[in-house]
C-alpha cells in the first residue's frame, strides 16, 4: 500500500497537470458512472492528500462556490497512470504494482491525436480503468483503488475529521496523535500504522522511524513519555519529507552508507531494518528480525530497540 508521500507526491502531480482546466471525467469501467456524471465538466481546483486519501475538489465552470470532491484511497491494489502530448509534464505512474523502494516508472503513451479545439483526444482505457480525467493536453487514470467517491465538501470533512494528523501537513498539530498514542496500552508499533491515530505512516516509515528512535516496537503507548512520542512524529516528519522529495524512502544517514548518496541509495543502502531480516544491523551489527505484529510484518534490531 502507498504510504502517505506518495499520496502527496500525486496530489502535486495531479495539481501542475489539471488545476485550473476544465475536465472530462468518465468511468470507462462502469463502476464509478454516477460519481463520474457528477463531476464531468468541472474544473479541477485543488489537489491534496491528508495521509493515504486524495482529495480533488472540483467546481462548477458557472459557479466556483458549487464544489464536489472526488475522494479516493489507493490501497493495496490501486495506481494512476498518466499520458499525454509532449507538453504534458507526468513524469510516473504512481501506485501498484510496486517494489521496495516505491519506484515511480515513466508513462509510455503512443502518438498523441488532438481534436479541433486543440484537447488531445485520450487513447482507448486499457484494463479496468475506475475513473479517467481527460484535460487538454493529457489524461491520467485510476485502477484498483480500495475507495473512490464522489462527495460534497462537508462529506470530505467529514471522512477527513476522523483521520488522525499528517506528518506531511505543515499544519499539523502533533498533540492528537501525542495524546492517542499516550493514552493506549497497544504497542507503539501498532499504533503507528493507526490511520486513525496518525495519517500517512506504513510499514517502512513504522519501522524505520522505531528504529532510528531505538524504540521497542512492542512497547505500549502508555509507557512511553511526550518526548519519545514527539521524537517518533518529527522522525516521520523528517523522513517523509525525503520520501516526497526524491519519491523513494530513504532512511539511513550518510554515516552508515558511506560514500553513497541520498539519491542513489535505494535500494541497497535504503533502510536500516526495513526487509533486512537475517542481515546484521547497520550500527551494532546484531541479526535485524522479523516478527508478525498484528497481522503485518515487523522488522526492528534487538539490540538498538532495546
Amino acid at each position: 500500500m502507498p504510504e502517505g508521500h506518495s499520496v502527496h507526491r500525486l496530489a502535486r502531480q495531479l495539481a501542475d497537470l489539471f488545476e485550473g482546466q476544465r475536465l472530462s471525467v468518465s468511468s470507462p469501467q462502469g463502476r464509478f458512472a454516477a460519481g463520474a456524471a457528477l463531476l464531468d465538466g468541472r474544473v479541477l481546483t485543488r489537489a491534496r492528500a491528508h495521509g493515504k486519501h486524495l482529495y480533488l475538489d472540483l467546481a462548477s465552470p458557472d459557479d466556483p462556490e458549487d464544489v464536489m470532491v472526488l475522494r479516493s484511497h489507493l490501497g493495496i491494489y490501486g495506481a494512476w497512470s498518466f499520458a499525454g502530448d509532449e507538453t504534458f509534464a507526468a513524469a510516473s505512474a504512481i501506485g501498484a504494482p510496486r517494489r521496495l523502494g516505491e519506484r515511480e516508472t515513466g508513462s509510455a503513451a503512443g502518438p498523441v491525436v488532438h481534436d479541433a479545439a486543440g484537447r488531445v483526444v485520450p487513447d482507448a482505457p486499457v484494463g479496468a480503468v475506475r475513473v479517467r480525467l481527460a484535460g487538454e493536453h493529457g489524461w491520467a487514470d485510476l485502477r484498483g483503488p480500495t475507495l473512490c467517491a464522489a462527495e460534497t465538501p462537508a462529506e470530505a470533512r467529514a471522512a477527513e475529521a476522523k483521520l488522525g494528523p499528517d506528518p506531511l501537513d505543515p499544519e499539523a498539530d502533533p498533540e492528537p496523535f501525542v495524546a492517542a498514542a499516550g493514552r493506549s496500552r497497544r504497542p507503539i508499533g501498532v499504533l503507528l500504522m493507526e490511520q486513525h491515530v496518525v495519517a500517512g505512516i506504513g510499514n517502512i516509515f513504522r519501522a524505520e522511524s522505531l528504529f532510528r528512535r531505538g524504540v521497542d516496537p512492542t512497547t505500549p503507548g502508555t509507557s512511553l513519555t511526550r518526548e519519545d512520542l514527539l521524537g517518533l512524529w518529527e522522525e516521520n516528519v523528517a523522513l517523509m519529507h525525503v520520501g516526497v522529495r526524491l519519491g523513494r524512502i530513504i532512511t539511513t544517514d550518510p554515516e552508515d552508507r558511506p560514500g553513497v548518496p541520498k539519491a542513489e541509495a535505494w535500494p541497497e543502502h535504503a533502510n536500516y531494518v526495513y526487509h533486512r531480516q537475517d542481515q546484521p544491523c547497520r550500527r551494532c551489527g546484531a541479526t535485524v528480525l522479523k516478527q508478525d505484529l498484528n497481522g503485518r510484518g515487523l522488522y526492528w534490531c534487538p539490540s538498538c530497540q532495546a
